[in-house]
């Protein structure tokens, strides 16, 4: 870099300074070097081989797309063959993703660039052009299109510009990939239309959303992330094509929700209404529907340099630390009451928020100069290309008096400027450089104003890891993810769609630390996807992860992220074909340049009000250094996760120990504590010196006593047990013969306490997810609902029914071939807020027993179905009743050495009237029989399992043994 600096007695090109700046970064590195730890770290061999294992299973998956699946949008793995919307079952909200645009190819276009796949991504690229198309009549996820398609589009605009730059490929290009993207964001734009500015969740591609063959624009709600998430890709659009109404949308929508706030607590809902801004869903967390959202935040700060952004993240970051992180847990509150927890598990789309709390990125428009734990900016450049040093900010050395004549003002002044980026610190450095005075080589020293970056931008290290360890021992357990699992660590949701905002957090965490764990982590990602994904045509999703089925299904963000970040976290900088520090990814992986906050201002009006309230921490402004904040280095983040290498008891060597020892510094008296802890429920018994087990371990200290903790501990079930339910088809032809397994949900009607169930007709919702207007209300009215699980709550579904008038809900799986069979039955729960208000009984079907279901409506005008327990199906044939009567048996009766004792001797005879029951032993033996016998039952059960009803039968005699 060439710097004309003023303030110096004569102008020179200095060039030490580049030279300096790395050594010193290296220093800083070498101190972070603990002995004896470069042993456990993986050699260049073991990771080249880990890299192209990595490299021959995305050939597989993206060769296997391409041959059975292109153009279509997705791979269906199992049946190799490609998913075609309306072609296949109706999945609901899945399938909005789809836009017959050939959406996995789109999605791994800059994949291909980072795996060096140059070739692939010229002819990919030429396919596109020649293939795709954008105007169809199709309604589209705006969200999903946005990450996907938009952001992909982008992505590969930019690596075929540097691809072309470089001269060696992609010379016949002339910006086509971004005027497909600039048409798509046009189609995008009419979702906008709406009176608060939030964006509606769907779009039709040729007609937009109001228009009367859009067939859609009826919904009222989305999602926060669904409004949150578009910033990156529509500002990147402005800022590339020079159309400024992509970026001023998407900054709307962020205004709208940070105004949508609660103040008090300073966090969002998950689901809010497009229309009036209420929130409709308020519960809160780092998950499903409100997790890019604040990953957009941080990211458009770090891509776009307006603090705005910044300020918001932070406030966002200090009310998610103080209420929704319980470390290692990350739980979902109520914005408006967040000290109460509103559910007990966790889904997995929270994965990604350790790589976002140690968010690798270089500010806008630095010099990169290292890529471990420290990043260093000379300047920003918004200034010129030569970087000219503001006034104030240089001095010189001169040699011969050596002395300084220090001119730079306080550079902690600066930071308080637009000078200095807010996420970096402004210091005064010292440079030693050559330059020619007077046509002399001299060395001089210089002092400039330097601005210093963690690349670790948030840097809040300590419960990223033990966040990321918590992940990591639940997919130990169940060898993946589960889409959502208990706080107790069990599966809540068994799905796996091949997810991988887990390898992206440990990609991040291996950036962040250079810890070569991380790369055993992401080792064990590569071996269980082959192990348990791998199909002959592609990978497939993983259906349940407690039965290892898989699921006819490869997303596109697969290839899109999964192989990107594994990709990365076993490659050398010098390994790949361009600078990964100069850009930032997307929530989908794609690559933005972070140039483009220097290639057009930002839009105006994008303001923020201050932040009186906020208090600042170390991270609010500045990065502060590695040593005075945390220790960088594998040991640190070591000490942090042993303790939780146990977390969910897998590897845990069992020790059974009757008594707990503990050991409570109370006052010399003791009584005082001790009583309240009796308050409290617990009872404290001593321990005297001659309980058996217990050793002595030292020297008893003044005011310590050693108590025994007494409980009884119950082994809870691994699984909540779910009461089966059925749907029992009874009208002609089926009368009674087609019953379909079903589950139960935690509200609503409770089914196993009526006795006959619940009779009606059935009739499918329009929409089939119901998670809009109800258009068929009318004709619901008495009867029971069908409705397509996805795109909202069970709970929201089932009060919009409720209102309509319908008398029961059949919930049906969008997940196709799922069926009970394979997949363990689950019960549904409610939205985070009471449920009392909801009275109709509901159940779940999997997709085979729905499509049965279905099936039969389609056939038959009219179809009737009971609700009731599986244990009241009709037609069941019951146990025939037996008479059972017991006696104890008389000494002579007992065969000698046969039996040792008294025993019981049990009689079973059928209960026929018509039965001589006359007693032939003699009146003293009846008696003492009586005396011995006391009481005889008779006791009848029947198949269907309820409880045997026993009453005495004090008329009844006495039977002979026969």
């Amino acid at each position: 870099m060439q710097m004309e600096i003023r303030k110096v007695r004569d102008s020179f090109t200095c060039r030490g300074f580049e030279m300096l700046l790395p050594i010193l970064l290296i220093v800083i590195n070498l101190s972070h070097r603990v002995p004896g730890l470069e042993d456990h770290a993986m050699s260049s061999d073991e990771k080249s081989k880990i890299r192209d294992q990595i490299l021959e299973m995305f050939d597989h998956a993206y060769g296997s797309y391409m041959k059975y699946a292109y153009p279509a949008d997705e791979l269906m793995p199992l049946s190799c063959k490609g998913r075609v919307r309306g072609l296949e079952p109706n999945r609901g909200d899945i399938d909005d993703a789809l836009g017959k645009f050939s959406l996995t190819l789109i999605d791994t276009l800059d994949t291909l660039v980072v795996l060096n796949k140059l070739n692939e991504f010229e002819d990919a690229v030429k396919k596109t052009l020649r293939d795709v198309r954008l105007d169809n009549d199709i309604v589209v996820s705006v969200f999903e299109t946005n990450i996907r398609v938009l952001g992909g589009l982008l992505g590969a605009h930019v690596m075929s510009e540097l691809l072309r730059q470089r001269g060696e490929r992609m010379q016949w290009y002339r910006d086509e990939l971004l005027h497909m993207a600039k048409d798509l964001g046009q189609r995008l734009l009419p979702a906008f239309n709406t009176t608060s500015g939030l964006p509606y969740p769907r779009v039709n591609l040729r007609y937009g959303v109001l228009d009367p063959l859009s067939r859609t624009g009826t919904e009222t709600d989305t999602c926060t992330a669904c409004a949150g998430t578009m910033i990156l890709e529509f500002a990147a659009l402005s800022r590339l094509s020079g159309d400024s109404v992509f970026e001023e949308h998407a900054r709307k929508a962020l205004d709208v929700l940070w105004e949508k706030r609660q103040r008090g607590s300073d966090l969002v809902g998950t689901v809010i209404n497009i229309h009036n801004g209420d929130w409709v869903r308020r519960d809160s967390g780092v998950g499903a529907g409100i997790d890019s959202y604040y990953e957009y935040l941080m990211k458009a700060y770090i891509l776009l340099g307006d603090n705005v952004y910044l300020e918001r993240f932070n406030t966002h970051y200090s009310a998610i630390m103080k209420y929704i992180s319980q470390p290692p847990l990350l739980l979902n509150v109520h914005m408006h009451n967040p000290t109460v927890n509103v559910r007990s598990w966790m889904d997995s789309l929270l994965a990604f928020f350790p790589g976002l709390q140690i968010l690798t990125a270089i500010a806008p428009g630095c010099l990169v100069i290292t890529t471990r734990g420290v990043g260093s900016c000379v300047l920003t450049a918004r200034y010129s290309a030569s970087l000219n040093l503001p006034v104030g900010c240089s001095a010189t050395y001169n040699k011969r008096k050596r002395r300084h004549r220090m001119l730079c003002e306080s550079c902690v002044r600066l930071k308080t400027s637009n000078w200095c980026m807010s996420g970096c610190v402004c210091v005064c450095v010292c440079v030693y450089v050559y330059a020619h005075v007077h046509a002399n080589l001299e060395l001089l020293s210089v002092y400039v104003c330097v601005c210093l970056c963690l690349q670790v931008l948030r840097g809040d290290l300590k419960p990223a890891i033990e966040t990321h360890e918590m992940l990591y021992q639940v997919t130990k357990q169940h060898k993946f993810l589960p889409e959502a699992f208990t706080t107790e660590f069990r599966v809540h949701w068994g799905q796996h769609p091949l997810r991988p905002e887990f390898a992206e957090s440990t990609y991040f965490l291996y950036k962040a630390t250079g810890d070569p764990y991380y790369l055993k982590v992401g080792q064990s990602i590569v071996e269980k996807l082959n192990a348990h994904a791998r199909v002959p045509c592609g990978f497939a999703a993983v259906q349940d992860v407690r039965t290892g089925t898989h699921e006819d299904r490869m997303d596109s963000f697969f290839l899109a992220e999964m192989f990107k970040y594994l990709y990365l976290l076993f490659s050398e900088k010098s390994e790949l074909p361009l600078d990964i520090d100069n850009y930032i990814f997307t929530t989908e992986a794609h690559l933005l340049p972070m140039s483009l906050s220097t290639t057009q201002a930002p839009c105006q009006g994008n303001h923020t009000e201050q932040l009186s309230n906020v208090g600042e921490d170390l991270f609010t402004h500045s990065c502060p250094s590695t040593q005075t904040l945390f220790p960088n280095n594998p040991s640190y983040a070591k000490s942090i996760r042993d303790g939780y290498k146990y977390l969910t008891g897998v590897g845990r060597a069992y020790h059974p120990s009757p008594v707990r020892g503990i050991e409570l510094p109370l006052h010399d008296t003791g009584l005082e504590p001790v009583e309240f802890l009796k308050s409290m429920g617990i009872t404290l018994t001593p321990l005297n010196e001659a309980a058996v087990g217990i050793k002595d371990t030292g020297a008893q200290e003044k005011g310590v006593y050693r108590v025994k903790l007494v409980a009884e501990v119950t082994q809870t079930a691994e699984e909540e047990e779910v009461v089966p339910l059925i749907v029992q088809v009874i009208s002609p032809p089926f009368l009674g013969r087609m019953v379909l397994t079903a589950g139960p949900a935690k509200f609503g009607m409770d089914l196993t306490k009526q006795e006959h169930g619940v009779k009606g007709s059935i009739m499918k919702s329009k929409p089939y997810t119901a998670c809009g207007f109800i258009e068929n209300a009318v004709a619901l009215r008495g009867h029971i609902a069908l409705v397509l699980r996805g795109d909202c709550m069970f709970a929201a579904k089932a009060r919009r029914l409720q209102e309509a008038g319908v008398t029961g809900v059949i919930f049906i799986d969008h997940r196709e071939g799922s069926s009970s069979e394979e997949t363990p039955l689950f019960q549904m729960v409610g939205d985070g807020v009471s449920t009392d208000d909801i009275t109709i009984p509901l159940v779940f079907l999997f997709s085979r027993e729905g499509t049965e279901l279905t099936s039969a409506l389609d056939q038959h005008a009219n179809v009737d179905v009971l609700l009731l327990s599986k244990e009241r199906q009709l037609g069941k044939e019951k146990t025939e009743k037996l008479n059972i009567k017991f006696r104890l048996a008389k000494e002579e009766e007992v065969e000698e050495g046969v039996w040792d004792g008294t025993t019981f001797h049990l009689l079973l005879e059928r209960g026929n009237k018509g039965t001589d029951t006359k007693d032939k032993r003699k009146p003293e033996e009846q008696e003492e029989e009586a005396q011995r016998s006391a009481v005889s039952e008779h006791c009848s059960a029947s198949q269907a399992g309820s409880q045997p009803a026993c009453r005495p039968e004090p008329n009844l005699e006495p039977k002979a043994d026969p």
